[in-house]
Formats: C-alpha cells, structure tokens, sequence
C-alpha cells in the first residue's frame, strides 16, 4: 500500500455493482487510482462509464462492495457513518451540476446553514468568489453563474482538502463556463486544494494536469 504523502487520494480495488445476473451493472469495477496533492484532475468517460458511481464512493458518498479509498492516509470506510460525515464535511467540498441551493435560504445561508458553520471565512470567501454583493439574494433571482458561485463557496468555505465537482459547468452557457472554471481554478490553487473534476467537455478536461478515462468501471490511461 503506498503512503506516499504526496498521494492525497488512494483508491484501492474499488466495487460498486447494482443488480443481479444479467442485470447486473458493474459501475465501479476493481478500479485502482491515486491523486497527486493540490493538482487538478479531471476525470473522463462516456455516458454511463461508472464516472459519478466512482466520485460518490471518493467522497463517502456511497460505500463500496468491496476496496479501499484513503484519504490524507484515513481508510474513510472504516469509520461508521456519523464519523464518516464529519470527516466529509471537514475534508471534502461537493460541488454538483444541478447547484443543489435551498430555495427558500439566501446565498449566505444557503452556505452557511447547510455545513453547520458561524460566520468565519464566509465573507472572505464570498468576496473572493465575486458574489458578495449578492449574500442576502435568493436563489431564484440569481443566474446560472452566481448559482454555481454560491455552490462553490459553500465547497471552500470549510477550507476543505479536497474538491470533489462532477459535471459543475454542465448547466452553463460557454462564457460562464469559462469564467467558473478560471475561478475554481484560482480558488483552489491559492488555497493549496486538490481539485478532482467529473467533465465530458474535452476543452475543460485539457485544462486539468491530469487526466484520468473511465470504461466500463475501470480507470484507464491514469
């Protein structure tokens, strides 16, 4: 088992299958994987590929069938599931497609309520962010952009380890696209995070330092 330091993430002979006989989807199949601290990489794959399986089971999300992931050297499925949420919300900031926003909260507490957190960091991050002049906004009046910039605030306010974004500019015109990703970009490099991103765009995938394919279950070409 390698304990290199500079390996934030190792997955280790990873299981996930859904169904029975015929039926049966592997979706993470006997993958194996590590990820170098404080880079950023994307991680590529068809429709269907296993890639949001293989996220979910990085992020204790989901727990395997079988197989290991560490995280800064903690075997995360050898906690139970009340030590294992609070080490995801110390450790790990999720960010999704779909925002994931609470209607009826405002930006500041959509970030704030959420993660359990006072009032540290949060207008730091915000300003940063470049929406802080939307912090009592809700989020049907904001756009698809601030949106997302809400979503990424909430992932650093914490001031995570590890980003963990699947498909985050998929609901995105191209030009928000672009600002988004030279934010988070920014963002997690000048807080020395990890950033771990699912994408099928090719442009956003070539923006990472490494690139790692999906196939059927399997990480290929990493």
């Amino acid at each position: 088992m390698n304990r290199d330091s500079s390996k934030i993430l190792v997955v280790e002979n990873l299981v996930k299958y859904y169904g029975e006989g015929e039926n049966q989807v592997r979706a993470v199949d006997h993958t194996d994987l590590e990820i170098e601290r404080g880079k950023f990489t994307a991680i590529v794959g068809r429709s269907g590929s296993g890639k949001s399986t293989l996220l979910h089971l990085i992020g204790g999300l989901d727990r395997p069938d079988e197989g290991k992931v560490w995280i800064e050297g903690k075997d995360i499925f050898a906690l139970k599931d009340d030590r294992l949420a609070e080490f995801r919300r110390k450790k790990i900031g999720f960010i999704f497609q779909d925002f994931n926003l609470i209607p009826s909260l405002n930006v500041w507490e959509n970030i704030v309520l959420p993660l359990g957190l006072d009032n540290r960091n949060v207008e730091e991050v915000l300003e940063k962010i470049g929406i802080a002049d939307k912090k009592d906004a809700m989020p049907n009046a904001l756009s698809g952009g601030q949106k997302q910039r809400t979503a990424i605030a909430r992932a650093l306010v914490t001031s995570p380890a590890m980003i963990l974004a699947d498909e985050p500019t998929g609901n995105l015109d191209s030009q928000t696209e672009l600002e988004v990703m030279s934010l988070l970009k920014s963002c997690v490099k000048d807080m020395g995070q990890t950033l771990v991103m699912i994408t099928h765009d090719e442009m956003i995938a070539q923006m990472s330092d490494r690139m790692i394919e999906i196939e059927d279950g399997k990480a290929v070409n990493c």
